[in-house]
């Protein structure tokens, strides 16, 4: 499936705010969604999280019906606007932790990612509607996986890498990369997140951060690595240590997801 074959529903007259715009122009990641959706999209659907309504959209020609929740009224007008040719599509304004839905979802979209589902909703927004999805039930994406590793970083802020700005910042990787995690949204997630990581030197200098970087798994064949609008990997300053090669460091990482960047926080030690 070729990426010309759904830009006509791109970029056709959505009515979208400018956020939602910024998602829309990525190609990549929105074809990454259409792919799952074809594959997985059947029965009653929840597109959690909606938008101005793209992945409804996707997904309307393969369900019976679509719940599409928005809590932002701007948003949620837009698709309104937007889905008002589909009439199995219903746009609901609303917390969607706080929807009673009428029936039991057969596949939940939920995009409200972000990088270590930190400074998003989607795991409390999950956690609180599991209990409307059918046994065999599915949901996109389907899991995610967040990587590490230690990094020399010229910011003393968090911030996101994002290789399309004109100002990217500047760091020098010093370790080796180690997966720290896999999310499995079929399963309630515990929110808080405490970790030791250890790295393994490669190169003489200084360790001032972390770098973690998210993969996002849409089905069980379907992988989706950062995207300008999909989890860019998110930078993390430490206290500054001197390190040779092959020191072995540890890094403590603490942080809430959901809860919003200033959840993080890390403390670093040389082991040896």
């Amino acid at each position: 499936m070729h990426l010309n074959e759904i830009e006509p529903l791109i970029k056709t007259k959505i009515r979208t705010t400018p956020y939602h715009l910024n998602l829309l122009s990525d190609e990549e990641r929105i074809l990454a969604f259409y792919e799952a959706i074809k594959e997985k999209a059947e029965g009653t659907i929840y597109d959690i999280g909606t938008g101005c309504g793209i992945l409804s959209i996707l997904a309307a020609p393969y369900a019976d019906f679509i719940y599409a929740v928005e809590i932002d009224h701007t948003a949620a007008k837009h698709a309104k606007s937007n889905l008002e040719y589909f009439s199995n599509v219903l746009v609901i304004n609303k917390d969607a932790k706080e929807v009673t839905f009428p029936k039991k979802a057969d596949l939940i979209i939920c995009e409200m990612l972000d990088t270590a589902l930190i400074d998003e909703e989607q795991v409390p927004v999950l956690n609180s509607i599991l209990k409307y999805l059918k046994k065999d039930g599915e949901i996109i994406p389907q899991k995610i996986l967040n990587g590490a590793e230690a990094i020399d970083m010229e910011r003393e802020n968090i911030c996101y890498e994002d290789n399309e700005a004109n100002e990217n910042p500047n760091y020098d990787v010093m370790s080796n990369f180690k997966i720290y995690s896999e999310i499995d949204f079929k399963k309630e997630i515990k929110e808080d997140v405490e970790t030791d990581l250890e790295f393994k030197i490669s190169k003489k200098g200084s360790v001032s951060g972390i770098k973690i970087t998210t993969f996002t798994l849409l089905t069980d064949h379907l992988i989706c690595g950062p995207t300008p609008m999909l989890n860019p990997p998110l930078l993390i300053p430490t206290e500054k240590i001197k390190v040779d090669i092959g020191d072995i460091i540890k890094v403590k990482l603490i942080y809430k997801m959901g809860g919003g960047l200033d959840s993080i926080k890390t403390r670093i030690e040389k082991v040896s």
